[in-house]
């Protein structure tokens, strides 16, 4: 005979098991993969916006993210395309963070055939579609500078904006989280380079990241990933 002792006894157990599942479920790791071109590659290392990302989680004792890396030196869009089944898919990340195009404006201004926008829009949604396909959470990270003075006097400013344009339409349309790096760096650009530098003020060389860059990305990117 079941007395109400063993119902309450019972219906404990369930609740603390319920309960189990959900914190199992809040905490459980997410493995996060960087997927893109030198700045991810340099991401990786000591100072790097990945590694400072690990530290800034270390000290909010944060435990529940796994961050990696699939950066190479040079990569466009094109590269990311025929690599992502090996770099990323076969690794099979629960979060794909995806920041990609400066290689892709820097080429088009030295090779620009008229249809370089439409080549990067059509395979950076197909990249996205394949990956969503596979269910990943994707972050879209919009390409941050190439050159660094303000109101947008640096030469290839007009491009890489068309870029950046492309990318947010992509993320509006498919509801996908957006870390805006560019605009994030135009207004620090306009706000802090008062000599009105092509460098030196969140990069070395007006694209790839110092210190204060890195920090700077890192804080942005893990603000949007930890809504995610």
């Amino acid at each position: 005979m079941v007395t109400k002792g063993l119902i309450w006894i019972f219906l404990l157990t369930a609740i603390v098991l319920f309960i189990s599942v959900l914190i199992n479920k809040k905490t459980k790791t997410k493995k996060v993969l960087f997927f893109g071109d030198s700045l991810t590659e340099i991401g990786l290392q000591p100072a790097g916006y990945i590694s400072v990302m690990k530290q800034m989680l270390q000290h909010q004792n944060i435990e529940y993210f796994e961050l990696t890396g699939a950066g190479i030196s040079g990569n466009t869009i094109v590269d990311l395309y025929e690599r992502m089944h090996n770099d990323v898919i076969s690794k099979d990340p629960d979060i794909v963070v995806l920041w990609i195009g400066v290689n892709d404006v820097w080429q088009a201004g030295l090779y620009d055939d008229g249809n370089s926008l439409i080549k990067f829009e059509t395979l950076y949604r197909t990249v996205v579609n394949e990956l969503l396909k596979h269910h990943y959470r994707i972050m879209l990270v919009t390409p941050a500078a190439i050159g660094e003075k303000r109101n947008n006097e640096n030469p290839l400013d007009e491009n890489i904006n068309a870029y950046c344009s492309i990318i947010r339409n992509i993320a509006e349309v498919l509801k996908l989280p957006l870390c805006d790096l560019r605009a994030f760096f135009m207004l620090y650009a306009n706000a802090h380079n008062k000599i009105n530098a092509s460098k030196g003020l969140l990069t070395i060389d007006g694209i790839h990241l110092n210190d204060t860059g890195n920090r700077l990305a890192a804080a942005e990117i893990l603000r949007v990933l930890k809504e995610m």
